[in-house]
């Protein structure tokens, strides 16, 4: 029976003086303790990796991207296969995002990130720039090409909605419009105005469509939060989204912290959207995981976040250690037969060498992606674990002090 009830948020310890907590988000799959990592499976799959592994490794929960699953299989075969728990066989929480990010910077052809420099004069038409522009952002909705076939698609926050309640996610997250550091001022205020209309339609189309399809689990509904770098556009954003009710007095359960920002200005953002966030609701950060900006944001008040970082760099040779990153298929791992890292407890650390995974990789073998992917998604989620028990044990500061002062961003190949 779908019921709100299902969803629930609970503070736990909290840092002095910061907005930074531990806490459980409690949704019909199951629990999320907080601050957690939460890996990106863009597709219903983390790329390599069964679903079980992710299971084993340790993590809570799975982020799906509406975009890409709507494109293919379709979400009502996922919501055939009885939602999308079911559909990849994974036992825990899901989150799907909106698709509005997708459909954004792949409909442009410019892949924007959430850290960015914005770099000379603001433009609003700078991410069209020697491309054909293949997303159109009118009033309604967006109107764009998909990237694998070029047919003419179109998003709206109630089709996004629908989308996301057929691939029956535990959390998704209202239809935004994604904007960059090279948009003008203006165009930033235009942009928020529409999010705070397009949020209102999702809420209202929310509570329709959780009462149409009561048969499902409660899915939760979080608002995003726009504003780029303007202090007091993203406090507005908060404020206005917090206000938000559909037609039967549903407000958003928890807030997404999205948009495009530079690095340095992450803790600074995230702190303001914090300072107006009520406390009692969840708040997601789009798209990060590099340990200093975890740190940053948690010690802020972001309870979870994603990113398909740690999947990625994995495909390409780029190994996690707390020292920092180094790619596997150096000349120098030929005869390196230790593992990654002795300290890690996951499954390629306890079974494979060095010399193995660069062997792999110079080979082409699928199996390096697998591989290397359980043990930075291992890495990832283990950090953010340790974190959450810093702050239970009040040695946050402590913590973060000595694993920044080895973290190097990234490295040269480790000595042997």
């Amino acid at each position: 029976m779908s019921s709100p009830e299902s969803f629930a948020f609970k503070v736990g310890t909290r840092l002095d003086g910061r907005h930074g907590r531990t806490g459980v988000i409690s949704t019909p799959h199951g629990d999320i303790a907080t601050p957690a990592f939460i890996p990106v499976g863009t597709k219903a799959t983390v790329k390599a990796v069964l679903p079980e592994a992710m299971k084993e490794l340790g993590s809570q929960a799975l982020l799906a991207n509406a975009y890409h699953l709507y494109l293919q299989p379709g979400p009502d075969i996922v919501d055939e296969a009885g939602g999308l728990s079911r559909f990849m066989n994974w036992p825990g929480p899901t989150f799907t995002d909106s698709g509005g990010f997708q459909v954004m910077s792949l409909g442009v052809g410019f892949k924007k990130v959430l850290a960015m420099e914005a770099v000379g004069v603001q433009n609003d038409d700078v991410i069209a720039k020697g491309k054909e522009r293949l997303a159109h952002v009118d009033d309604d909705g967006v109107t764009f090409r998909s990237h694998l076939d070029g047919s003419k698609h179109r998003f709206t926050p109630e089709v996004s909605m629908g989308i996301q309640h057929q691939l029956g996610a535990d959390i998704m997250f209202a239809f935004d419009e994604l904007t960059t550091l090279m948009n003008t001022r203006g165009y930033q205020e235009e942009s928020l105005e529409r999010t705070r209309r397009w949020a209102q339609r999702c809420l209202d189309e929310h509570e329709r469509l959780t009462a149409a399809r009561s048969h499902r689990p409660y899915q939760a509904l979080f608002g995003v939060i726009q504003g780029a770098q303007y202090e007091d556009l993203r406090r507005k954003a908060c404020r206005d989204l917090e206000e938000l009710r559909g037609a039967a007095g549903t407000g958003f359960d928890g807030y997404g912290i999205g948009g495009a920002l530079e690095k340095h200005n992450l803790g600074t953002i995230v702190r303001w959207c914090c300072d107006e966030l009520p406390e009692r609701k969840p708040r997601h950060m789009l798209g990060i995981s590099e340990p200093e900006d975890m740190f940053t944001a948690v010690e802020n008040g972001a309870d979870t976040f994603d990113c398909v970082n740690p999947s990625r760099v994995a495909r390409n040779a780029a190994i996690y250690v707390d020292e920092g990153r180094f790619n596997i298929n150096t000349s120098r791992f030929r005869r390196d037969f230790t593992p990654i890292d002795d300290t890690c407890d996951c499954y390629t650390c306890a079974n494979y060498t060095r010399a193995y995974l660069h062997h792999l990789f110079k080979a082409k073998e699928i199996l390096a992606a697998t591989l290397c992917t359980i043990h930075n998604e291992r890495f990832t989620v283990r950090l953010v674990d340790r974190i959450r028990g810093s702050i239970e044990r009040g040695e946050f500061d402590a913590y973060k002090t000595d694993f920044l002062g080895r973290w190097k961003g990234r490295i040269k190949a480790p000595a042997n």
